[in-house]
């Protein structure tokens, strides 16, 4: 494994870290994506694919912000994908609901996106649809939910051929990716990052820590931090089924091979990303509550997957002040803000200036107060 013109590093082959390398290759950057392996605890194979905005920066501005931006740039991220690969990444941006199982829920819903659009001065495209509104708007929906919220940017793509797409656009543009190339050791001379795998050696200037997970350990190696953790999520898929949902919901969409994906756990479980038969017997019983029609139907498929969370559920996104040229990048909203990451944050990484609203998402607002502190 040779170094030789190598602008960048980027370590993690996940969404994220094919979205930063693909981004520096389109500012002419030659780029060595560097990913564990199929053994990795990837994020990325567990992606239930949505592009979602409704709800995300509850609290926070600055990332209502940047997701709007991320969410506005999907259709002509994925256009520009689909002309240098020609792999259609199936974005369908038809907004997207979320349902309200009782009147307390809808309401609540309703203060929580207003305090949002008031907070980002009007710019939060959203509605609360009652009973009757929903079901015009999704007809399949069942007699148990009171009603929704729904938001014009929301939408769904397959997130393996997101994955596929960027990697394949990286290599056309001369990229290289090593597959198998867990990190052993990094080392900084001259301002050029040297960086050993269990493959080899490769060094550039530059070095972003994309690694999920892994960037707790990777960060502290130049000077940053990333105090991540695993997060469990489980993801049942149905048989094919004729089409009949044209939207996608936040826990419920049906693919373009009809297919219908159901998610809807967050587990606290350390490092174990296998399914319980618990937490897939409370999914599907929802999702039946939600849209009858699913009663009966056949799961051919289930598994866990670990998202990658900070503490306060915000992404980190940092330059090294003490080894320049290392940025660490983390954030469980690969699909989401694929788009910002291959762009602006690309952008940033290459030289620019940094994105607008993402100064607040540094490793240092996650400091714990001192004992006795405030």
């Amino acid at each position: 494994m040779g170094g030789k013109g190598t602008d960048a590093i980027v370590v993690g082959g996940g969404l994220l870290g094919a979205a930063i390398a693909w981004g520096l290759a389109r500012h002419g950057r030659s780029v060595r994506l560097l990913d564990e392996g199929d053994d990795a605890l990837r994020a990325a194979r567990g992606n239930f694919g949505l592009v979602w905005v409704q709800g995300k920066g509850a609290g926070c501005p600055p990332y209502a912000r940047w997701t709007l931006r991320s969410a506005a740039a999907w259709p002509a991220f994925a256009r520009t994908l689909a002309e240098e690969t020609g792999i259609d990444v199936e974005l369908r941006q038809p907004g997207g609901l979320k349902f309200a199982l009782d009147e307390r829920e809808w309401r609540e819903r309703a203060a929580t996106l207003e305090a949002l659009r008031f907070a980002l001065d009007g710019d939060y495209p959203f509605e609360m649809l009652d009973a009757a509104a929903m079901r015009t708007r999704c007809p399949p929906v069942g007699p148990a939910v009171a009603g929704a919220s729904y938001c014009p940017l929301d939408g769904h793509v397959n997130p393996l051929r997101l994955l596929r797409a960027l990697v394949t656009g990286l290599i056309g543009r001369g990229g290289t990716v090593e597959p198998e190339s867990r990190v052993t050791s990094i080392a900084v001379r001259g301002g050029v990052f040297e960086v050993g795998t269990v493959r080899g050696r490769c060094a550039a200037p530059v070095l972003v820590l994309a690694a999920g997970l892994g960037n707790r350990e990777l960060a502290r190696r130049v000077g940053l931090r990333a105090p991540v953790g695993p997060n469990r999520g489980q993801i049942l898929v149905t048989e094919r089924l004729a089409p009949f949902l044209d939207l996608p919901t936040e826990f419920v969409r049906q693919t373009g091979e009809g297919n219908v994906q159901i998610g809807d756990s967050m587990e606290d479980v350390g490092y174990d990303d296998r399914t319980t038969r618990d937490q897939m017997a409370r999914i599907a019983e929802r999702a039946v509550r939600v849209f009858p029609r699913l009663a009966g139907v056949d799961v051919v498929r289930a598994w866990g997957a670990l998202r990658v969370m900070t503490p306060d559920g915000l992404p980190i996104y940092e330059a090294s002040s003490e080894r320049p040229g290392a940025f660490v990048a983390t954030c469980h909203s690969g699909v989401t803000l694929a788009a910002a990451h291959a762009g602006e944050l690309a952008d940033w990484i290459a030289g620019g200036e940094r994105p607008a609203d993402t100064g607040a998402f540094v490793a240092a607002r996650l400091r714990a107060p001192a004992p006795g502190g405030a």
